[in-house]
């Protein structure tokens, strides 16, 4: 069975809270609003990620695991970030789990205080092998700019 955390009725009021500062236009710490089309009735769905910016490469990471988002984008193959009236269409390429470790070390040391909880003990300063035995259990995209939907 595929790894996912339930957000909690405090987790659902802070997205909530970083969703509609992000449609207004502020980023919260690099948040950004998702948009994709669900894989089952095509109407776009939404919810805050956080896009890390990682040497010349940015990625969305899905602390919760096998979230509705990942399961959608994977159908989808493409999306939208947004902020404000920005709108960013993307396609993505989702990495192996040999290619997560630095991305979802850098991740933690910048999200920590938010996600931390969802990484089973697993710290930024944990060694690879822990990023290891915890990388099947966390989606990662390398985000690529899309001209078209």
């Amino acid at each position: 069975m595929p790894h996912y955390r339930k957000p909690t009725v405090a987790d659902k009021v802070f997205n909530s809270t970083v969703a509609a500062l992000t449609r207004l236009g502020v980023s919260v710490w690099g948040s950004r609003v998702l948009r994709v089309k669900g894989r089952k009735s095509g109407l776009w769905r939404s919810t805050p990620v956080n896009v890390l910016t990682l040497g010349d490469h940015r990625y969305l990471v899905a602390p919760r695991g096998e979230t509705e988002w990942v399961r959608n984008f994977r159908v989808a193959r493409h999306g939208e970030l947004v902020v404000g009236r920005r709108v960013e269409p993307f396609g993505a390429e989702e990495l192996g789990d040999d290619d997560k470790i630095e991305v979802l070390r850098a991740y933690l040391r910048r999200w920590k205080f938010e996600v931390g909880r969802f990484f089973d003990g697993v710290s930024a300063k944990s060694p690879d092998d822990e990023f290891r035995r915890i990388a099947p259990e966390h989606p990662v995209f390398r985000i690529a700019a899309s001209p078209e939907h």
